[in-house]
């Protein structure tokens, strides 16, 4: 694996939740580790935080990145580099249909063109994937480089359907424990984990250009995007954020009895998912809803012991 795969691979510790745990049977983890590595990938893409952006362009036979382009930290990219952006989220896609091509067999298939993608085939091959929730992944970062603001909480709940609900439905897949019903419990958690996020990171997806906060949310709460990008939060920015927060806790109540529907391994990385968006809550909570001071972390040993309370209960 290239240097720049390694680095993405390595964002793993920085999740509020275990990615791939000690406690799983080893395929386990490498199956889990493929899906990060892909979903890090197309996030870095969407993101303009590959380690080495030419490299990945020229792997993916993609244009050269436009010259003096602003950093990823720096607002919201300029047209160039938008572009830049979707054209490695086409090549990533392509790339995909190639390992979906090499798992199905065929004869002049030709292989994955990057490790993070070559490392699909065989858990694509082992438990028969569909490509569905893999693009509706790379979808997700599309729609970042063309949509800044969110209107209304559905319309968030609707980008949640693209950016995290889908790797939810990779695990259960993963397992081979799909039901219509265990999906719809996971697509609560899902999102739940996915606006908790949105809430550690206000300052950081704000220097991206973005806010993920609905917008009729701020205004019923009376909050500027001005006082977003202040160093402090206000009594306003406060309120809100503890509107938000509840707003997930209520999704993660919801979502959390999928933990009691399986056993064992399974039934202990689902209670880590759970209680890691817990645990991030209680940081926003500790930190009195203040995350443009700092950004609210979770305690490990407040997730452990959340961990052991979902899995003994089951919810």
């Amino acid at each position: 694996m290239n240097p720049s795969a390694g680095q993405t691979l390595e964002k793993a510790g920085a999740e509020n939740f275990p990615v791939a745990p000690f406690f799983l049977p080893a395929a386990w983890r490498d199956d889990l580790m493929a899906v990060y590595g892909f979903a890090r990938l197309v996030d870095d893409a969407g993101d303009g935080d590959l380690a080495d952006p030419a490299a990945t362009a020229a792997l993916l036979g993609v244009g050269r990145r436009p010259a003096a382009t602003p950093s990823a930290q720096s607002g919201r990219p300029s047209p160039a580099e938008a572009a830049f952006r979707l054209a490695l989220l086409d090549g990533l896609e392509r790339d995909l249909d190639r390992v979906f091509e090499t798992a199905l067999h065929s004869a002049d298939a030709e292989r994955p063109r990057h490790p993070l993608m070559t490392a699909l085939v065989p858990l694509v091959d082992r438990h028969e994937l569909t490509p569905e929730p893999f693009r509706r992944l790379i979808e997700a970062n599309r729609v970042d480089q063309t949509t800044t603001r969110y209107a209304t909480y559905d319309d968030l709940v609707g980008y949640c359907t693209l950016s995290a609900d889908p790797v939810g439905r990779l695990v259960l897949a993963i397992a081979g424990v799909s039901t219509p019903e265990r999906i719809a419990l996971s697509d609560a958690i899902c999102t739940a984990l996915q606006v908790v996020e949105h809430l550690q990171d206000v300052a950081e997806d704000l220097s991206r250009g973005r806010i993920y906060l609905p917008t009729e949310d701020l205004e019923r709460f009376g909050v500027t995007e001005e006082e977003l990008a202040a160093p402090r939060a206000t009594g306003a920015v406060r309120e809100l954020l503890a509107f938000e927060a509840e707003r997930a806790r209520t999704l993660l109540d919801r979502g959390a009895p999928l933990v009691g529907t399986v056993r064992g391994r399974l039934r202990l990385l689902l209670a880590g998912f759970t209680a890691g968006g817990y645990a991030a809550l209680a940081a926003v909570e500790d930190a009195g809803y203040d995350v443009l001071a700092r950004q609210a972390k979770p305690d490990k040993r407040r997730l452990a012991v959340k961990a052991a309370a979902i899995f003994a209960k089951g919810r």
